[in-house]
């Protein structure tokens, strides 16, 4: 008999319940939520490497272009390598020369794999820059 001040019956616990339901959900899309994280830092690494390698081709090539005589090509390269971070500046490879009144500087650097020291992928990214020479 139900009246004031009892307490209804207590449910007995169904056998399969909803329970830790969202921690299987969540345990189910982590992977996915990392491998997108990891791409999205690849392709900002790979970004990266392409704004490197044209901003260290235009440093170079504008040192070249200002520099007289023979000192050119030094000039260029220790230009072009100037703002380059380490993990960078050991794969880049740089190429200055003039063409009549025209100086070009290709600058080609690796692209890293997650983070920038270790491995890299088989394939470079190149910059390249030309300007007139100043003299």
């Amino acid at each position: 008999m139900k009246g004031p001040g009892t307490l209804p019956k207590k449910r007995e616990p169904r056998p399969w319940n909803d329970r830790g339901q969202a921690v299987i959900e969540f345990t189910g899309v982590v992977p996915l939520i990392l491998v997108t994280l990891i791409l999205l830092w690849q392709a900002a690494l790979v970004g990266y490497t392409f704004s490197l390698a044209g901003n260290a081709a235009d440093k170079a090539v504008r040192a070249a272009a200002a520099t007289e005589g023979g000192d050119r090509d030094a000039a260029c390269e220790t230009a072009g390598r100037e703002d380059l971070p380490a993990a960078w500046d050991q794969s880049a490879t740089i190429e200055c020369f003039s063409d009549g009144d025209l100086v070009t500087a290709e600058f080609t650097l690796t692209v890293p794999v997650l983070f920038p020291g270790g491995l890299d992928f088989p394939f470079d990214v190149q910059g390249r820059s030309a300007a007139a020479r100043e003299s």
